[in-house]
């Protein structure tokens, strides 16, 4: 996949648009700027969208799930059995993330990326590549081949979604092991120690937490991945969720729809995108700052600033989800208030 080109295929923002909506805002009569990010953030919509009133009506979140390998090596908790078990309960809206689309009025599609246990079912899109990643202690998580081919499958689902007309997309994950992979991939990405780049995960006792910074570190070792080519470190220390999401990314940048962050492995997923085609962080919304400190290392190199602080770590895109009623609110104020015009100034 020639990544160059996909980067100087993708347009710019609507300058133009975007200061007609600044201007908007701040006639509206209230303190300039008083929203702050959020005010920003439909500013950069309006240049996505290319029209000055952002349009969020149809909305969905995709939701990619795999497992990994690397949970041979005792790196989580929760038994990999479990992926499975959810990617079912959330294609049927019954998880955490369903209750909050419900309530948001957002569809949930959920996809198989490579589950250790291939579930078929008419709830849930096939993009099943292999059962799980390899180990990746012992060699690369999957081959180059495999991660292009995940990253074209995201890529042509948003070029799916735009054709059903969704005008935004959330991402979300489901996969045990991911915030090692995802802590891998930033190591290497960013030129830090694993001890910087890794968290707990999901509980893991101090024991825990070595054994999983020494399986990583491992990882690292035995494939020795290039951080200036991305897909070498995706393929070597990656998983088949990261790559759906980088493709997801670059998707939204090839077709003008803004793509919202969720957490860690999203933002890490972002991450890589943005490494393969830095022109696609123009269309990246970012939503939240996750306790792994991977999210927030991920989100400040690409220049992105998440609107929401609760220290949640849920994962499936709720807090990607989270940032929709916060962009409607703010859209509400945006396109109902009056203006100092109205006040006679």
């Amino acid at each position: 996949m020639n990544y160059k080109r996909i980067n100087d295929s993708i347009n710019p923002l609507d300058k133009e648009i975007m200061q007609k909506a600044s201007e908007k805002w701040d006639n509206i009569a209230k303190p300039v700027g008083s929203l702050g990010e959020l005010e920003k953030m439909l500013i950069k919509i309006s240049g996505m969208q290319n029209q000055i009133v952002p349009d969020l009506s149809n909305r969905c979140v995709v939701v990619s799930c795999s497992d990994n390998g690397i949970t041979r090596q005792g790196v989580a908790m929760t038994p990999s059995e479990v992926s499975a078990l959810m990617t079912d309960y959330i294609s049927q809206y019954k998880s955490s993330v369903g209750a909050m689309a419900k309530t948001n009025n957002c569809d949930v599609f959920t996809y198989d990326c490579g589950l250790f246990r291939h579930i078929v079912s008419p709830d849930i899109f096939d993009c099943h590549i292999a059962s799980g990643t390899n180990d990746m202690t012992l060699g690369p998580a999957m081959t180059r081949d495999q991660a292009e081919k995940m990253i074209q499958n995201g890529i042509d689902l948003i070029g799916d979604l735009k054709e059903e007309e969704y005008d935004i997309v959330a991402t979300g994950e489901m996969g045990i092991g991911n915030t090692s992979t995802s802590s891998a991939v930033a190591s290497v990405l960013l030129g830090l120690d694993v001890e910087q780049t890794t968290g707990r995960g999901v509980g893991l006792s101090d024991e825990g937490y070595q054994n999983k910074i020494n399986a990583i570190k491992k990882a690292i070792m035995i494939n020795a991945p290039d951080p200036a080519d991305p897909i070498d470190v995706l393929s070597k220390v990656g998983g088949y969720d990261i790559a759906h999401m980088v493709g997801l990314y670059l998707g939204g940048a090839i077709h003008q729809m803004p793509v919202i962050i969720d957490g860690v492995i999203s933002a890490v997923s972002a991450l890589l995108a943005y490494r393969l085609c830095p022109k696609a962080v123009y269309y990246m919304l970012p939503s939240h700052l996750s306790p792994e400190p991977s999210c927030g290392l991920a989100l400040r190199e690409m220049g992105l600033r998440p609107v929401i602080d609760a220290g949640m770590r849920l994962g499936e895109g709720t807090g990607a989800v989270c940032l929709l009623p916060l962009l409607d609110t703010s859209l509400a104020v945006y396109k109902n208030t009056i203006t100092y015009k109205d006040l006679g100034f």
